[in-house]
Order: structure tokens, then sequence, then C-alpha cells
């Protein structure tokens, strides 16, 4: 009987060992610098992680990485209640469950969106700890889905002018995590090392010329630089007011995705979002991905995007890489397409219509805010301050104020831009093309330093401001010194769903992000279940 118990024992030890194994293999693991939005939500809807564990990680990233070690220096402040806006969203879950898929998904933001509970300054010394009385339109999307806007980042100054390129006069340089003498791309630079740095799982950026592009691509994220018209801009500080554009910045294409969802839409706060009425897709953004995405697209590799500087040849190379990446995955690629002009001179002769109305854009944000704030208009805000660097060109308009209505050069300046915008839009039609490919810069992130040194100096491809065409950049890789630099997928006005599908195409066939080595994982950041 013994033997006959024993037996029986084992038997079971054996079994229940087996499933005790069988389990642990079926078991998720994921880690916070390399885990998606759907990843984290898996993990707290299956009671592994909650949005305040995940808001006390990446503060101990902020503590470990931003001031401290690398002093990365993208943060210019942490939301004081964000532990406890965690707590109560987590029990929101357990009781209703989550609003959208960015319930308790901390959120960095580049620090011209106000925030009420947070000071809102554009990196400019004198509004350091001014408050405004509301969120800005796109924060307050995304505050109601249930996200956590967990820090404001720095940036380039949005009001003076520092010797030091990409900097402000509030938080000094931002420094790239991938190559720490560099930067991380210019105005949205705190969103992009934010974001490389995994200080917030997704971010917001801006773009008056180049903003949400470059510092994507020197940054190695997503994001996306909508059309003119898809956001609002209501609560943001701006200067182009009929090309502004905010939007999303991330680790993935879905949770680029799943942040557009929320934050696209009219605003009756924002006249300008009225051009997207019947323009948005009935389905979600996020359903328009597509691993397969890049089979049967159809794109041309435009000619004059080649022509900007400076130039490394490497970069190149990995761009021609890239592009063979789409013909090898089923893609139609027509190379060369051309607008058959000089589109950097184009550019410098029909430069960004946001030199004309910076004042008048300025003005408007000033008067959205409440009585108590302490500057009342354009020239209150810019002059006067102390050891305040200012812009020349905002000094002249303020002296010798622009009519719009009547200003020959302003009106020429649009005519441009339409003209333009025209020629876009005829090439993608002359080939029947879903989008435009070409390297968005040809050299990665430049080094820190005098934004005057002839090293740092930058002609970006302005065709997606100027024309208010979206446009998307993907992670093309890196170059031998570690430089990230990314690819720009333009389309179609409104035509986000399939830039979309193309991109997360490309991103399922490549394996071109990386963490950076400057701010590695930390203890506890592995979440099991």
């Amino acid at each position: 009987m013994a033997e006959k118990f024993f037996v029986r024992r084992m038997r079971d030890l054996i079994c229940i060992f087996v499933m005790f194994m069988f389990a642990t293999l079926a078991a998720e693991e994921i880690e916070l610098t390399k885990a998606s939005i759907g990843d984290l939500q898996a993990a707290m809807d299956k009671g592994a992680l909650t949005a305040e564990a995940l808001v006390n990680m990446y503060l101990s990233r902020i503590e470990a990485y931003d001031k401290k070690g690398p002093k990365i220096n993208a943060v210019l402040a942490i939301s004081p209640n964000a532990v406890e806006i965690a707590r109560a969203l987590d029990k929101e879950r357990k009781e209703k469950g989550p609003r959208s898929p960015l319930h308790g998904i901390p959120v960095i933001v580049k620090d011209v969106f106000d925030t009420y509970d947070m000071p809102t300054t554009g990196g400019y010394a004198p509004l350091k700890e001014v408050i405004p009385a509301k969120d800005a339109a796109m924060v307050k999307r995304l505050r109601d889905a249930g996200a956590i806007i967990l820090a404001k980042v720095n940036q380039s100054d949005w009001y003076a002018q520092p010797d030091i390129m990409a900097s402000s006069t509030l938080g000094g340089s931002t420094l790239n995590p991938f190559a720490l003498d560099r930067t991380p791309g210019w105005s949205s630079a705190g969103t992009g090392a934010g974001l490389a740095a995994h200080f917030g799982k997704v971010g917001l950026g801006s773009e008056t010329g180049f903003s949400i592009r470059t510092p994507t691509s020197d940054s190695n994220l997503f994001g996306l630089s909508t059309t003119s018209g898809l956001i609002s801009r209501a609560g943001q500080m701006w200067s182009y007011i009929t090309g502004e554009r905010g939007g999303p910045m991330s680790h993935s294409m879905y949770d680029l995705a799943v942040t557009l969802d929320v934050v696209a839409g009219f605003d009756s706060a924002d006249l300008w979002t009225a051009n997207s009425l019947g323009k948005i897709p009935e389905q979600p953004y996020v359903s328009f991905l597509d691993k397969n995405g890049l089979k049967g697209a159809r794109v041309g590799v435009l000619k004059e995007a080649w022509d900007f500087s400076p130039v490394d040849p490497q970069v190149v190379e990995m761009a021609k890489s890239a592009i063979k990446v789409f013909a090898d995955n089923g893609a139609k690629v027509f190379e060369p397409v051309s607008l058959n002009i000089d589109l950097v001179n184009y550019l410098q002769i029909n430069s960004s219509p946001s030199r004309y109305e910076r004042i008048a854009a300025i003005d408007a944000y000033l008067a959205q805010q409440g009585p108590d704030y302490p500057f009342k208009n354009a020239r209150q805000l810019l002059l006067g301050h102390a050891g305040i660097p200012t812009r020349p060109n905002d000094v002249e308009a303020l002296n010798n104020p622009i009519d719009l209505d009547r200003d020959p050069g302003y009106r020429a300046t649009l005519q441009g831009r339409i003209a333009l915008r025209d020629m876009v839009i005829a090439l993608l039609d002359r080939y029947q093309l879903d989008a435009l490919i070409f390297p968005h810069k040809l050299a990665g992130p430049l080094k820190i330093g005098p934004r005057t040194d002839p090293e740092r100096q930058y002609v970006p491809n302005q065709l997606s401001p100027n024309t208010g065409l979206p446009a998307l950049i993907v992670p093309m890789g890196f170059t031998a010194k570690g430089l990230p630099v990314g690819l720009e997928i333009l389309g179609r006005p409104w035509s986000e769903p399939t830039l979309i599908k193309i991109a997360s195409g490309f991103e399922a066939v490549t394996d071109n992000r990386r963490v950076p080595k400057s701010t590695p994982p930390l203890q506890g950041e592995v979440i099991r279940y």
C-alpha cells in the first residue's frame, strides 16, 4: 500500500511540476522599455500592473537619468498629483473598466501645451512659474481618455533666442540620450529625448516648421505631423495660424495610432479644425495598422529631397537601404519622381507664412488666458526682460506691424504655399501614388553648440509644413557612430490612415529601434503575469 501511495504521490507531483512548467512557459513577460501601450494594458487587465506602479517606474527613470546620471535635462516640471491621479484611475478601472487604450498611461508633453496643474512656459524664463487656468485642447482630450500627464518637457525657447542651438532660457540644452554631445532635434527636443530615455510612454510635440519630424528622426522614434486642421491648437503656443500643428510622438506605430484616435477631431475653440469635418475615417486610426502594409503600396522616391544639407554619405546609403525594404516587401516603388523645381531654393524664397503671422498668433494665445495671466499682449511678453535675448524678427514685427489683410509679401507667400501644395498633389496623381518617401534628414543629430557655428547649419526639408500635408517619420536605424536617422512618408491631405498602414508595414519588417546605452532599464522594470 505504501508503495502504491508513493507511486501515486510521485505521479501527482510530476503532474503539478509539468503544469507549473507549462504555466511558466505560457506566462507573459514585458519590459518597460520595450512594451507597447497594448502590452501595458494587457498587464493591467491581468492585475500584474497598476497605473500607480507604472507612474512610479517612470518617475524612477526621471530621477535616475534626467538630473542625475547622464543628465538628459529634458524635464521642466513633474505633475504634483501624478501618483494620486494614477491611484484614482486604478480604482476606476476596477469599478468601471478602462476609458480608452490610454487609461493609466503616462504621457510627456512639450511645454507649449497649457496644463492647469503645471507651468506652461515655452522654455521662456519670464514664464517660469506661470500656470494657465485650463488645459490645452489636446491635453484635455488625453486626460478625458484616462491618460496621465506626467511631465512637461524642454524645447527650443519659444519666445527668446539663446546663443546655443535648440536650447531655452529656462531649461538650457536637452541632451540626446543616444549621443550626449548632440541635440535631440530642435523645438520638440524634450519630447524626443524624454521618450528616447523612456520618461513616458507617449509624447506630444508641435511643429511650426520641422519640430515634430526632426526630433522624431533624431530620437529613434515614430512621429506624425498631421494634415493641417486635423488637431486643435487651442491652448497651445503657436506661431503659424494657417499651419501650426501638434502631434503624437511614440515608440511604436500602435502607440501613435491610439494617441491620434484621442487627440484628432473638430474643436469649436479652434475653427481651423472645421477643415477636418467629413475627412476623419469612420473607423479608428488604430484599425489601419497592418503588418503587411507595404504590400501593394505605391510610393515615389522624391528626387528633390536629396538636395538638403548637411549630407552624411552613410545616411544616404541607409536611406537607399530603407527604400529597398519597400520594394522587397511588395511595394511598387517609383524612383525617382520629381516636382521639377529647385525645392531648396523654392522653400528659401517662399518660406513659412509663420514669419508674418507670429505676432498675431501670440496675441491670440494670450487672449485665451485668464485675468491673472501676467502678460496681456505680445509686446509685454517679448520685450523688456533683462538678460533675455530677444528675437530680432519679433522686434521688427512689433515695431512695424504687418497688415495680414493687405500685406503684399504675405499674400505672395500664401500663394506660393498653395502652388507648392498643388504641385505635390499633382505629382501624387500623376503616378497614382499613396505617398512620397525620402530621408527626412541626410545626417544625424547635430552637436550642441552656438547656433552660428558653420557645423551647426541645417537646411531642413519644409515641404510638409509649407503645404500642410501629413508626414510620418519612421526609424531607419543608426549610423556607425550610433546616431539615429528617420525616413519620411508624406501623403495627400487627410491620408493619415494610409500613412499609418504604410508605416506599420515598414515597422513590422524592420528592427531599427534601440534603448540608449546612457539610459538602460532599471531594476524592477520587468512585468510578469
